[in-house]
């Protein structure tokens, strides 16, 4: 079916649009800039203060200050335009970016899901295209040696949740470091202003932000867009006048020979000073995160024509400021002002640093959401704050946690550099992920030749490994928080998805027969009553240990029983018309069905969605096209039949069957397994969304059966 390529509302669609007109791609480039840019466009607020902090504050000549601007020109242009713009976003999966769409591509074509539930028909999905059959003898010789090793794979999923860990931490880092840059600003006007009050006056717009995430960013976005414009028009003409009035001979530095004599010259404080570098390309995984809201080529063209020169001209207009006034190294942004723009830039500052702050939020929601997806994090509330942009959530539960993280943060360190020390940190570490996972995939899914594989992985992989080297140098200044904010999430993630395997292993080797279960029908009085009896279930086949311990205590269960297997699948979308995948348990008389129901890691259920009706729609529709049964006017009859069956036992009523089940670690178990499960693991499933409130059923209509889980 062709798509059309009508823009909906702020331009963020889920369809994914191939071929555009070039009004389109604009109208969809000039909105990316106030969704994906506000991180990117920010970062001249603190990149050379956090770079010549330290030592190498010492060293404030042309030269130093030519070899940094030399070192933030040939970083942007490589990793961001050469490595994410050229060749990242074409890494896309089914339109969509991010750390999880490379895992579902690796997954997909390696065979790699370490997924439950994998079934052969998950492959038939129209979004689960794994390309030509074709394979080279790398790409073969990886596969193998992920089947051949499969703790292999589990070490995979754990480097692909280090660095969405490592994104986290970047929401938490971002709004801190962004909102006190600019606020700090005030200072150079109010020189009195002490700084517990620029703290506070911080600390206030980091509540505000988060206090109206509730309502969903598109009740504002059309502001985005405008003032992310004005942003960039800003310091970039402010970039261009410090450039002709302080020193022109700036321009000099985009030779790569600048470099080079800024190492010669600074030695090991100017390789330490390179984690304050990187800070210039801080948001360019929100591109790449962000695909599946704009078109591909939307981005490029706002990049690449917009954003990429505005930036370098503003790092070049600093530089030329600063090559002039030593003195202000530290508080170089705001000092190359000029005076009469100085108010409206700062409040337009003020504005992209909560339009920053606001793009990383909706990311980690984003991630938190695709997490639960994939069972690595506890279930929580996800709610949709838009009924025209798929994809707008709101979580409270991670919103509320990451403001009190940025503020503790705020307020504990209260210091830009050692804040720019942390974050330098994340965003390497990220980068990183970005580069191991896109050489898997230039092997396994693009099947490119050895030599173009080890040629993106060593030019862009050393890059991002001598600017890690510098930020692991800088730990004991700030750079364990991330670390910190990243193993506390690993370790949460972790455990969650360790439990919920081991509760699934648990319901493979102990579900029942329904033959036996029916066999031991008349020995223990088990009747059928009126209704439709929905039990739901991890399980894809058999019937789960836990119906077999409900009805061997309450013999009885209803007219027509379905067992309801909510999944997902490794890939982002699943339409409507595939949602459903219905088949029969046992012989017909039994009246009995199964119903998998198919979700995407960017699919998230609506609370609206009237799923019973949904259902039993699937249901009669199998029943009418099952194939069998007889022949002619009989096999019509029988099929009717059943239909109104079906139908009156939905008028009678529809009981939820909900297992609720406590997982706990066998005596023989280890002290570390003990403490992974009995402790926090069964902390974080008290305390998290019951599956009742996930799958939004009714508690009139909910019946739960309890029992314990010895893994």
């Amino acid at each position: 079916m062709n798509q059309s390529p009508t823009v909906i509302e702020q331009g963020i669609t889920r369809q994914h649009l191939k071929t555009v007109s070039c009004a389109n791609v604009l109208t969809l480039a000039y909105q990316s800039l106030g969704v994906i840019y506000g991180d990117l466009s920010t970062s001249p607020l603190y990149v050379y203060k956090t770079t010549f902090s330290g030592k190498l504050s010492l060293h404030e000549d042309d030269e130093e200050i030519f070899g940094v601007f030399s070192f933030i020109f040939w970083t942007f242009t490589l990793i961001a335009l050469f490595k994410y713009v050229f060749i990242v976003l074409s890494a896309d999966d089914n339109g969509e970016g991010g750390t999880f769409a490379l895992y579902s591509l690796l997954c997909r074509y390696a065979k790699l899901s370490v997924l439950p539930n994998h079934q052969e028909m998950d492959e038939k999905l129209s979004t689960y295209a794994t390309g030509s059959p074709g394979e080279t003898r790398q790409s073969t010789a990886v596969k193998s040696f992920f089947e051949t090793h499969p703790k292999s794979q589990k070490c995979l999923l754990i480097f692909v949740l280090l660095g969405t860990c490592m994104a986290i931490g970047d929401s938490v880092l971002t709004p801190t470091i962004s909102v006190l840059s600019a606020v700090s600003g005030v200072k150079l006007k109010i020189p009195e202003l002490h700084e517990n009050y620029v703290v506070i006056i911080s600390c206030i717009i980091l509540v505000a932000i988060f206090s109206v995430q509730r309502y969903g960013t598109h009740r504002v976005a059309f502001i985005f867009a405008p003032i992310s414009t004005a942003w960039l028009l800003s310091i970039s003409s402010i970039g261009v006048y410090n450039t002709i009035k302080w020193n022109p001979r700036i321009v000099s530095a985009l030779s790569p020979v600048y470099m080079y004599k800024f190492l010669r010259s600074t030695g090991v404080e100017g390789w330490v000073s390179l984690g304050g570098v990187v800070l210039s390309i801080t948001g360019v995984e929100t591109m790449f995160a962000d695909l599946g809201h704009f078109s591909s080529l939307s981005i490029k063209v706002a990049f690449s024509f917009f954003v990429y020169p505005c930036l370098i001209l503003a790092y070049m207009g600093e530089a030329a400021f600063l090559s002039k006034h030593h003195e202000d190294i530290q508080r170089s942004f705001y000092k190359a002002i000029p005076e009469p723009v100085f108010w409206p830039v700062f409040i337009i500052a003020t504005f992209a640093a909560v339009i920053g702050s606001q793009a990383v939020i909706s990311a980690t929601f984003s991630i938190i959401s695709q997490c639960c997806a994939l069972d690595c994090f506890p279930r929580v509330k996800i709610i949709h704050t838009s009924s025209k942009i798929h994809g707008q959530i709101y979580i409270p539960e991670v919103n509320w946690m990451l403001m009190c993280l940025c503020l503790a943060v705020t307020v504990g360190l209260r210091d830009t550099n050692m804040i720019g020390h942390a974050y330098g940190l994340a965003v390497t570490s990220v980068m990183l992920v970005t580069t191991c996972l896109m050489t898997l995939v230039m092997t396994i899914v693009w099947k490119q030749r050895t030599i173009t594989v080890l040629a993106f992985l060593l030019c862009f992989g050393s890059i991002e490994l001598l600017y890690f080297t510098s930020c692991v140098y800088k730990i004991p200044e700030g750079g364990w928080i991330p670390i910190l904010l990243s193993l506390t999430f690993m370790a949460v993630m972790y455990i969650w998805n360790y439990g919920t395997t081991m509760k699934h292993e648990f319901d493979v080797d102990n579900k029942v027969s329904i033959d036996r279960i029916i066999a031991l029908g008349p020995s223990i009085g088990m009747v059928r009553v009126p209704g439709i009896g929905l039990v739901y279930t991890n399980l894809v086949t058999g019937v789960p240990a836990v119906f077999g311990h409900f009805v061997t205590n309450l013999p009885a269960f209803h007219r027509i029983l379905v067992f309801v297997c909510v999944k997902s699948v490794q890939v982002p979308y699943v339409g409507e018309e595939e949602r459903f995948v219905i088949s029969r348990v046992g012989p017909k008389e039994y009246g009995m069905f199964r119903s998998v129901v198919r979700y995407g890691y960017r699919d998230v259920p609506r609370e609206v969605y009237d799923f019973e009706s949904r259902l039993v729609s699937a249901i009669v529709e199998f029943v009418e096209t099952e194939p069998g049964g007889g022949e002619g006017s009989e096999l019509r009859r029988r099929r009717k039949e059943e239909t109104l069956e079906i139908m009156e036992a939905k008028e009678a009523g529809v009981a939820y069957i909900l297992g609720q089940s406590y997982a706990k670690a066998k005596q023989s178990s280890s002290v570390l397994k003990k403490l992974a499960v009995n402790v926090v693991f069964a902390f974080m499933s008290t305390n998290c969304r019951g599956t009742d409130v996930v799958l939004n059923v009714p508690h009139t209509s909910l019946l739960e059966v309890g029992m314990v889980y010895y893994v």
